[in-house]
């Protein structure tokens, strides 16, 4: 009876280091899919990104040292952007939110760079995507007061030879935000 226990643990232990090196096998090859466990830390992570990588592994159900190269493969594989803190702009003095869609008069490369010269440069565009569709561009941004946006506005965006038109609305109240991606 107890040669077929540590039989099993053996065959088991076994079993998990050949899914390690296969896996491990699978990462190096550039074959880059989420098991399980990945999906975990991802998920784990997304809640809190501040977790220690003990707390993290016992909530994924793994040991301290396998959990950190997962997590390290994540990050070096590209899955993992980067780590941040999010503020609620409110409470740092910009209540104001807006998306603004933005046209161009041509896409000329330079008058491309120039636009996004701009939206690089300027701290209160949080977000620039280029758009399929009837308008080019859609910025979020915060600002401090209407009279800040309708400044930026008039002095940043509209001083740019190759915007056509923006228009802009205001966030009344948000619903829902998150950061989170669904990687279940």
């Amino acid at each position: 009876m107890l040669d077929s226990v540590q039989l099993s643990c053996f065959s088991c232990h076994l079993s998990a280091r050949l899914g390690n090196i296969l896996a491990q096998k699978a990462w190096d090859m550039g074959t880059r899919t989420l098991d399980r466990l990945d999906r975990r830390i991802l998920e784990e992570l997304q809640a809190d990104a501040r977790i220690s990588n003990q707390e993290l592994a016992k909530r994924v159900g793994l040991s301290a040292a396998p959990c950190w190269r997962r997590l390290r493969r994540l990050e070096q594989a590209g899955f993992i952007a980067g780590y941040a803190t999010l503020l609620r702009a409110p409470a740092i003095g910009l209540p104001i939110l807006a998306y603004a869609v933005v046209s161009l008069e041509n896409h000329h490369p330079e008058s491309v760079r120039q636009f996004d010269q701009l939206v690089t440069s300027r701290p209160e565009v949080l977000e620039c995507h280029s758009m399929s569709g009837a308008n080019d561009y859609l910025l979020r941004i915060v600002a401090a007061s209407m009279e800040a946006y309708e400044h930026f506005l008039s002095t940043q965006l509209l001083q740019l030879q190759a915007v056509r038109s923006v228009n802009t609305s205001f966030v009344l109240r948000t619903k829902k935000f998150t950061t989170r991606l669904p990687v279940g």
